[in-house]
């Protein structure tokens, strides 16, 4: 997996890649199959918003959150990105159920 962290107008320091890194790490050990994350951090006038990317099998994830602290918006955006992981991996594994239902068998 590649995470890329990246800042717009914002110096990403070792402490807060550190921080991305564990939370991105809690979120998308859901998966076996991410291939890429994306993060990007901006400040804009007194507004920090963190962004991430995350490009599973088949679909890409996104997640967005604005607030005055920018640990509180990776927080946020860490929260939003793990309902969709869970709820991705809850509708893959619901695909599979349902083809097996669906499957006559014969004798």
């Amino acid at each position: 997996m590649n995470l890329n962290i990246t800042g717009h107008h914002v110096e990403v320091t070792p402490a807060i890649r550190e921080y991305v890194n564990t939370k991105v790490d809690r979120v998308i050990r859901h998966f076996d199959n991410v291939t890429s994350v994306s993060v990007i951090l901006s400040v804009e006038k007194l507004v920090q918003k963190s962004e991430v990317t995350v490009h599973v099998r088949g679909k890409d994830l996104f997640a967005e959150s604005q607030d005055e602290d920018m640990y509180a918006a990776i927080d946020a955006m860490t929260d939003k990105l793990d309902r969709q992981v869970i709820k991705y991996k809850q509708k893959m594994q619901g695909h599979g159920h349902d083809a097996l239902k669906h499957q006559t068998i014969e004798t």
